[in-house]
């Protein structure tokens, strides 16, 4: 859009007036911006401007900016928020511009108001905004749009008693005889965004046959947006109504969405391809959980109808053609239908299994040498994508015959070709890894990818081995791992390394490779340690000759892969050999942490600090004076919960490293781990009467809630490493672990059920640990331990609670045993009335029963604790 001087002026003279405004009275600014967006005689870009401006008082992406804005908004005067609504409302419909800033204004402040019931006749004004028989075409488009707005961003819950007048409106402007493809779309958008809330409507067959009428038809419309944004509704209804679709698949879904695979417009085509993808991922979910109703001996709430079974002969043509078409200047970032072709086949395998290998095999077979690049292309990538699901013993045979067509490939005259062989081997590598390690197989093999790590970026990053996950004495890989090592590090420093992300992939390999290092390859870990410390001490000594951001980004990157393979390779040494090079490497780190950028770096050299203490073990006190400043730092580091949560970690690693010597800095650590998990902060001395205020509700992110389940873990680690001295924070972790045990979470959300099983683990694993430091290790139980004799009952309680919950975690199961055999080892037969019941018999059979190791070496252990008391009360 190109605009006059004039308009130019007046924008400028606004936003002067606006700034002072802003400055005097924040209610008035807001109140003048509606002023400004209401009346008719702005210019269209005075206008816009105020509305953008508006909106941005409202909302934020920061979701601690976006809370303070909507507060700010409601304890604005009642009249200054009802002017503002008044003069939006009144100024939908009066814009020139696409997408109105009147819409995105009502929504913003729809989005605050209607959870707290303000606003109750919004929805009212737009749905007849949009029905009304006086209505124009632009109101209808920017009421529409408002809906649209407010059903994407607002809470499901707040709006489904309001869906049917919603979607009277969104149905109304969707129809085939709406004249004008503007309301059409706005309403087709406005559909997608509302699928969220209402399942009433899909509940009802003659609701929700209407619905997919409507969509089907859109789907239908000579308007590419409206027809994508129908494909997308359909997308949406068949993730989240799959249990209703079986009336709708074959007499209309089913030819709709292969039409649309086939379809030239690449938007149109993405989402006939994505509609598929969602198919085959709603039915992989459903045959896991038809498996685990199985093994519970109920029923599955839904079952899987097989759509992808049964239009696998008509999909998977089509989706090979889609391999075909690649253009040769595709960039790898760029989402087409060719890419997305691919991954659906690989879902398509993962659903279907070994039915869809004769459906794709005659095309490779066909194509693989074919003298089109594109067919060549298409034929790999096919053939790697249904190396996931099929039998992998029945794969071997074909993998084998098919590998030295791969490794010649790896030679191709054209990138994109060796580009797709190197990630296709890569698959062989991880899926079916015996039809490569052989000595027919492995040596060249080796030589076409060492070869590959000198080639184009793209491909080089495909060209990184896999191994195995064992610490053998020797392997097959063991004669040519030195060279390989050496490889990797060239690959490493090429000066086109931050394409493709070429340098973080042959550092990720290498660190693969450090990992799963044999025993008779030792000598080159040493090697590579100290090429890694040198690497390390280089890049520090560049901090000066930073210029730009640019080049900050890149010596941040450098410095994280570096502390990240210099954590793999250290995990190798020998606890002989690390002290020798121990003060080299906490010198860099520590030199790392005095950087007040140091920034993202910080949680990767936190990470290397932990894998330094666990190889030094004791030896590790030495640094711990100089190292703890920035330990704390990294605890009260709330904003980055990511290295707050390493710094938790950390502190668990210290304590099992050096032990009681700890002491002496656990009153700093606990009152900042206290500080994290309460709303207040905690006295600088912690002292057995203080009790802190903590939050445990996962709504509340002030300490992401991934963090706080890991602080309870620690106060087991400390009590484990300080014995009787954790006396003096027993009360109140005590306290806290009660408030924790406690904590409820809406059932209906899975990541919050998630959640409740972390923090209950966690609580379950704080009291083992506190239990087993206060008895000590000796073979009478030290008198400090009778001091939880008040909390047992409590204790056992929560372990009843725990087994009893049928959405419990198979660890939180094995984490309720080893607690009950910690309470039996620590008490004895005086606590057998309170663990003598159905609830506690039930969890120690589940858990011998279990397949996870450690719940049923647990459940054994404790089962065997409790039959010794029994039978020594009985005696």
């Amino acid at each position: 859009m190109r605009h006059s001087f004039s308009d130019k002026a007046e924008l400028e003279q606004a936003q002067q007036f606006l700034e002072q405004a802003a400055s005097q009275n924040f209610p008035e600014y807001v109140k003048a911006l509606s002023d400004i967006l209401y009346h008719g005689a702005n210019s269209p870009v005075a206008r816009m401007a105020a509305g953008l401006q508006l909106k941005n008082t409202l909302t934020s992406k920061d979701t601690t900016v976006r809370a303070m804005h909507q507060q700010r908004w409601l304890d604005f005067p009642p009249d200054v928020k009802e002017h503002v609504k008044r003069n939006i409302l009144a100024a939908l419909g009066t814009e020139n511009n696409r997408p109105s800033s009147a819409a995105q204004c009502v929504a913003y402040i729809a989005i605050v108001e209607l959870p707290q019931n303000q606003w109750t006749d919004l929805v009212s004004v737009l749905v007849n905004n949009v029905i009304g028989p006086g209505s124009t075409e632009i109101i209808k488009e920017a009421s529409l749009e408002a809906i649209g707005y407010i059903c994407q961003d607002i809470d499901a819950e707040v709006l489904a008693s309001r869906s049917n007048e919603i979607l009277t409106a969104i149905i109304h402007g969707m129809k085939r005889d709406e004249p004008s493809s503007h309301v059409r779309l706005a309403a087709t958008n406005a559909l997608l965004n509302s699928l969220e809330f209402t399942k009433s409507n899909f509940e009802k067959d003659a609701e929700r046959h209407y619905i997919m009428e409507v969509t089907c038809e859109a789907t239908q419309s000579s308007d590419t947006q409206i027809r994508v944004a129908a494909l997308q509704c359909l997308v949406k209804i068949m993730t989240n109504y799959y249990q209703y679709m079986e009336t709708y698949m074959g007499p209309a879904l089913f030819a709709i969405t292969l039409e649309a695979m086939k379809s030239d417009v690449d938007e149109v085509a993405l989402q006939g391809i994505e509609f598929w993808s969602s198919v085959c991922d709603e039915e992989v979910d459903l045959e896991i959980e038809a498996q685990e109703a199985a093994d519970l001996g109920r029923p599955p709430e839904q079952t899987s109808r097989f759509y992808a079974k049964g239009a696998l002969q008509y999909l998977t043509p089509v989706l090979m053609e889609r391999l075909t078409k690649q253009e040769d200047g595709d960039d790898e970032e760029d989402w087409n239908p060719s890419k997305a072709a691919g991954v659906s086949l690989m879902l398509l395998a993962s659903c279907v299994e070994d039915d869809i290998v004769p459906h794709v095999l005659p095309f490779v077979t066909q194509h693989i040498k074919s003298a089109d690049w594109k067919f060549r292309d298409a034929a790999l990538m096919a053939f790697g994508s249904i190396l996931e699901g099929p039998d992998s013993t029945k794969l071997k045979p074909l993998v084998e015959q098919v590998l030295p067509i791969l490794m010649q490939l790896m030679k191709d005259p054209v990138v994109a070709v060796k580009d797709t062989a190197a990630w296709t081997i890569g698959r062989v590598c991880e899926l079916i890894p015996d039809a490569t390690l052989n000595e027919a197989h492995l040596p060249p093999l080796l030589e076409t990818l060492v070869a590959g790590l000198q080639a184009e970026p793209r491909v080089a990053t495909n060209s990184q081995g896999e191994d195995e996950s064992t610490d053998p004495e020797t392997y097959l890989l063991s004669k040519y791992f030195e060279a390989l090592v050496e490889r990797l590090l060239e690959t490493t420093g090429r000066a086109d390394g931050n394409q493709s992300n070429l340098r973080s992939s042959a550092y990720e390999a290498l660190m693969e490779m450090m990992k799963n290092s044999p025993k008779d390859c030792y000598a080159t870990v040493q090697k590579t340690v100290v090429v890694i410390l040198e690497r390390l001490q280089h890049v520090l000594q560049m901090e000066n000759h930073i210029q730009n951001n640019s080049d900050r980004a890149q010596y941040n990157d450098l410095q994280s892969l570096l502390c990240a393979t210099l954590s793999s390779v250290l995990r190798k040494v020998t606890a002989e050999d690390a002290p020798r090079i121990s003060d080299q490497i906490m010198t860099a780190l520590l030199q790392m942490f005095a950087n007040p950028r140091v920034g993202s770096v910080q949680e990767d050299a936190l990470n290397a600090v932990s894998v330094l203490a666990e190889v030094l073990g004791e030896q590790f006190i030495k640094y711990l004076d100089a190292f703890k400043p920035y330990l704390l730092i990294g605890l009260r580091n709330h904003t980055e919960y990511q290295v707050c949560s390493v710094a938790v970690g950390l502190v668990g690693d210290i304590c099992r490293a050096v032990g009681a010597r700890v002491l002496p800095h656990c009153d700093d650590i606990m009152n900042i781990l206290l500080e994290n998990l309460g709303n207040q902060s905690v006295h600088r001395s912690v002292k057995p009467h203080i009790l802190t205020v903590c939050s445990f509700d996962p709504q509340n992110q002030s300490v992401h809630r991934s963090v706080k389940p890991h602080i309870l873990t620690v106060f087991g680690d400390i009590a484990l490493a300080i014995g009787g001295e954790f006396k003096k924070y027993l009360d109140v972790s005590l306290q806290t672990l009660m408030q924790a045990s406690q904590a409820q979470v809406d059932r209906s959300d899975y990541e919050m059920v998630d959640y409740l099983n972390e923090l209950r683990e966690t609580c379950l694993d704080a009291y083992s640990g506190i239990i087993q430091g206060l008895k000590g290790d000796g073979q009478v139980a030290s008198p400090d331990v009778l001091l939880l004799q008040p909390h047992v009952a409590y204790i056992i309680q929560f372990i009843c609670v725990v087994a009893s919950d049928q959405e419990r975690s198979e660890s939180s199961l094995g984490a309720a045993a080893g607690l009950l055999g910690d309470l039996l080892s620590a008490f004895g037969s005086a606590i057998l009335p309170l663990v003598d019941n159905e609830a506690i018999n039930e969890l120690l059979t589940l858990g011998r029963r279990s397949k996870t190791a450690r719940t049923k070496t647990l459940a054994t252990w404790a089962t065997k604790e409790l039959r010794k008391m029994k039978s020594a009360a009985s005696s």
